[in-house]
């Protein structure tokens, strides 16, 4: 007679596993339009204006998803997340000190994004759709499709977003004692962006099984910047006022598939996994810029077209096993990047178009890592050690073709340890406390864009060029932990790094009022982090985690010829509260302060962003609708402080962050036929 049994448990937001964080976003994403405003709101992580995600301290975390690194910048990375629906993702984990298996790149951790596939019996899915509103808005609608039975599993998932916002930078730059060149620039961006993510597998044994997943994305946009610069004398004289209007009609287009086989070898976790992924992303923009005196009277104007293709290739194998109480793990991994850029511009003289050298360029790069790893662990009465080594060739070939040659090559190996120790410390009141030292060593390499010498035009004051001379940094983290039932609690690390490449902005030599954004070697840093996190545990009405996390970093290094140290401590606030107001209805206020903030060499005024959200379930629980508000208080911008050698300028930047939200989402489903239950058989499974 029995029919279904029901098993209820509470579910963490954070959680530990070995030496990972587990975030779940469930609850992150009844108040999120995307994936990305999902990874906003996880408390203790911190994303930057620019897209950069950071765990631990000053270094961005590496961004993975179903365990692939993309290798695209922070802002193409963005984007795509951006494109993503908020209920497809299964789990988020955040690996502050990676092991000896993920890919040493990156000083500042790993985020790995696992999207969710056919995980429930029978058709299921759901329907979404909302918008919010600022001073501009966004609107999205989606739809997810999930089947699975006993040999097959499939998924679809499916979302549309129309965005609109804005983005204000104004700098002062000081030139002199008493000469100062203002700058004003205001960026619209609207966009339109769709994604489609499907997948397939099928259990072929009880002990092996093949999936192909593929996602494809693409956006529009046509952004336009409005900047005024006015060069001042004695805070009162206007040496000269020149009006920029750059206008950029552009798309891009990302498309990513990969078969993943998995062989089970015993009931004891051991496995082997074979994994090729290809991921091909394209950018093409259209852009005019029109530089003119603001008391009439014509500078310079011009168009042209730029775009970049790229083609990612990577094979990846695994292998898991227990033998005699030691877990091994070993495995090897090649990529492949091949990177193309053409730019092509032409300048108005005379009345008449003709080539701007100073704009147009071609060329090509090629990247190469091949890596091998092996670690082993084993638990000796309670206490777990895990020690590993990776090893990484890389291979870099670059090739400018136009204006002129520029190629260069680099071939190097490189060592990567890993040692990791966790132990069960004592139990209070029923809580288990364990605690974690972790060491890791790890590589940022400079990319193609980075080294390339070519100068790329900003504005007719400020242009950017690469170093081709330009080294890979390493940073050791050193890690203690302390977690109570699997939730983090506390931690202490430190951070050392070596020939940190670092945006910088030198003044030319040829005249003052221009600049060039450029990337060095200045130094080295001794970063030291202390994070703690409280938590009132899930289950019952209310719910909290509340948490702070210093980072006190200390800089020696030589710029322009002379030493510079700077000794600069940041504290970051975060929280995320979630009240039950009955059976169907959920408050929850999520948020984030950051004080004497600092990013490379820039220091950020205090600034935060406080988000809340109300939730309400009809129909069965089918239906949730979401109430929310972000920045409420207009609180995420922040004024900025430059000071390198010859450079000292004092800015603000602000986002159209504040805005009021509604999302809407059913949940539908069809479950298999009933089967009869023969109580006489062995082999039935209740679930």
């Amino acid at each position: 007679q029995l029919k279904e049994v029901v098993v209820t448990s509470t579910k963490p937001l954070i959680r530990q596993e070995d030496d990972k964080s587990v975030v779940d976003p469930e609850p992150l994403a009844a108040a999120s339009t995307n994936a990305y405003e999902t990874m906003e709101k996880i408390p203790g992580i911190f994303i930057d204006q620019d897209g950069n995600i950071y765990l631990n301290g000053l270094s961005p975390a590496g961004v993975q998803i179903n365990g692939r690194e993309l290798r695209m910048s922070a802002t193409d990375m963005a984007t795509l997340l951006k494109s993503l629906p908020p209920n497809s993702i299964q789990k988020i984990e955040l690996v502050r000190t990676p092991s000896a298996k993920y890919d040493a790149s990156g000083g500042g951790g790993v985020v790995n994004i696992v999207l969710k596939k056919g995980i429930k019996i029978g058709l299921n899915g759901s329907v979404n759709t909302g918008m919010n509103q600022g001073v501009y808005g966004n609107q999205f609608i989606g739809l997810t499709l999930n089947n699975t039975t006993d040999k097959y599993n499939s998924y679809l998932n499916t979302q549309y977003n129309q965005n609109d916002g804005y983005s204000i930078v104004n700098t002062d730059r000081f030139l002199s004692i008493d000469t100062v060149l203002k700058q004003n620039a205001k960026t619209l961006s609207p966009n339109r962006s769709a994604y489609i993510g499907f997948g397939l597998g099928r259990n072929w044994t009880d002990r092996f099984e093949l999936n192909y997943d593929a996602r494809v994305s693409g956006q529009s946009f046509i952004n336009s910047t409005n900047n005024e610069s006015l060069l001042v004398k004695n805070a009162k004289q206007n040496l000269s006022a020149i009006g920029s209007l750059v206008n950029n009609d552009g798309s891009n287009f990302n498309f990513n598939q990969s078969i993943r086989s998995r062989l089970k070898l015993d009931s004891l976790g051991g496995e082997w996994t074979i994994d090729f992924s290809y991921n091909f992303i394209r950018a093409s923009t259209d852009q005019q810029y029109n530089n003119s005196l603001l008391a009439g009277g014509f500078v310079s104007k011009g168009f042209g077209d730029f775009s970049n293709d790229r083609d990612f290739y990577t094979y990846q194998t695994d292998y898991k096993k227990k033998w005699k109480g030691v877990t091994v793990e070993t495995g090897v991994k090649s990529s492949l990047l091949y990177f193309k850029n053409q730019s092509n511009y032409q300048r108005e003289l005379n009345g008449k178009n003709i080539k701007d050298d100073f704009r147009t360029s071609q060329y090509t790069f090629k990247e190469q890592i091949n890596a091998g790893y092996l670690q082993g662990s084993k638990t000796w009465c309670g206490v777990v050690l895990k020690v590993g080594t990776r090893v990484e060739q890389t291979i870099m070939q670059g090739e400018q073709k136009i204006p002129s040659d520029t190629s260069f090559s680099l071939n190097r190996t490189d060592a990567f340890p890993y040692v990791f120790l966790s132990r069960k410390l004592f139990k209070i009141s029923g809580y288990e406390l364990r605690g974690y030292l972790v060491y890791r060593k790890t590589i940022s390499r400079p990319s193609y864009e980075f080294l390339n010498p070519f100068p790329r035009y900003i504005d007719p004051f400020l242009y950017e060029t690469g170093n081709p001379s330009l080294r890979p940094q390493f940073t050791s983290n050193y890690e203690a932990n302390i977690s109570v039932d699997d939730k983090p609690i506390f931690a202490f690390g430190v951070n050392e790094t070596k020939d940190i490449f670092t945006n910088v902005l030198y003044q030319s030599t040829e005249n003052k009022q221009i600049s060039y954004r450029t990337y060095d070697n200045l130094g080295k840093s001794r970063e030291t982090y202390f994070r703690g996190i409280a938590v009132i545990p899930p289950g019952k009405a209310f719910f909290a985690v509340v948490g702070a996390q210093l980072n006190h970093n200390v800089y020696n290094g030589i710029y322009e010829q002379k030493p510079i140290v700077f000794d600069k401590a940041t504290w970051t606030f975060f929280t995320f509260q979630s009240l039950k107001l009955d059976k169907l209805s959920t408050f929850t206020i999520n948020g984030f302060w950051r004080t004497n903030g600092q990013q490379q060499f820039y220091e950020l005024d205090n600034f935060g962003q406080l988000n809340s959200s109300l939730n309400r379930q009809f129909l069965n629980k089918k239906l949730t609708v979401t109430l929310s508000m972000n920045d409420i208080f207009f609180t995420n911008k922040n004024t900025f402080t430059l000071r390198q050698g010859s450079i000292y300028a004092v800015g603000f930047r602000e986002n159209d962050t504040r805005r009021f939200g509604i999302n809407i989402r059913y949940n539908f489903g069809v479950k298999p036929k009933e089967q009869k239950l023969d109580m006489l058989d062995a082999d039935v499974k209740v679930n």
